[in-house]
């Protein structure tokens, strides 16, 4: 706003145009999150229906690139909008997150690109949601405990299954997804719980060995923290 005399500030123009300490408090944002994703319907919608407060923004972008590919194009929107530590817009009240998952290939090791793409973004002190070998994998343990390798289509399957549906024809799209966080909200405890049991079994291992494992209940926590009351 342009400045005012003081002669001038409590005449009823300029009262109009100066919004109120509770108006500038409500237009405060406290939390924002930043969400790459691997996949482009998903994981973002999932992460975009949870009922934040009007304190936070989440931001779930899916990039439809994986891994280290996945990193490196975020840090160079990151870079561009100048948010990275040390940078101009840089922000301590915003929490930057990665998604992706192995999704072991056959005949195919990448485990160099998984493992260095964590590292990537942890050395720019961003968070990492990932998961081996699917996403899925937090979808499947709000049923029940999985502690042995499976490939992403048979989790698939078995959400399928639980589901009473085609979940890769028809869980995975748009129109689904939007139902995603209710479906499992009820039963969102028992997955924490679980996915963090899995985590701490194996988190002295290499990223690539920690299979099954996935540490989205550590953003799903966090994103929690910021629920509406």
């Amino acid at each position: 706003m342009a400045y005012l005399k003081p002669t001038d500030r409590n005449k009823p123009w300029a009262r109009r145009k100066m919004p109120k300490t509770r108006e500038l408090k409500s237009l405060s944002k406290r939390n924002t999150f930043i969400i790459y994703c691997e996949g482009e319907v998903t994981e973002p919608t999932y992460f975009k229906s949870f009922p934040i407060n009007t304190e936070t923004i989440v931001e779930a972008i899916g990039l439809g690139r994986s891994k280290t590919a996945l990193v490196r194009k975020a840090l160079e929107l990151l870079t561009k909008e100048k948010r990275l530590k040390r940078q101009k817009n840089y922000d301590s009240d915003t929490q930057i997150w990665m998604v992706f998952d192995y999704d072991i290939r056959p005949n195919v090791d990448d485990s160099n690109d998984y493992n260095q793409a964590i590292q990537l973004a942890q050395a720019h002190n961003i968070n990492v949601a990932y998961s081996n070998d699917c996403f899925e994998l937090w979808f499947l343990l709000h049923y029940q405990f999985q502690n042995t390798n499976l490939t992403r289509f048979e989790y698939y399957n078995m959400l399928s299954n639980k589901l009473n549906c085609n979940y890769e024809k028809e869980g995975k799209s748009l129109e689904y997804s939007k139902s995603l966080y209710h479906i499992f909200l009820p039963l969102q405890p028992k997955a924490l719980q679980l996915a963090h049991r899995l985590y701490e079994h194996q988190k002295h291992l290499p990223f690539n060995e920690q299979n099954p494992c996935t540490t989205v209940f550590k953003l799903v926590e966090e994103l929690n923290k910021c629920l509406k009351q």
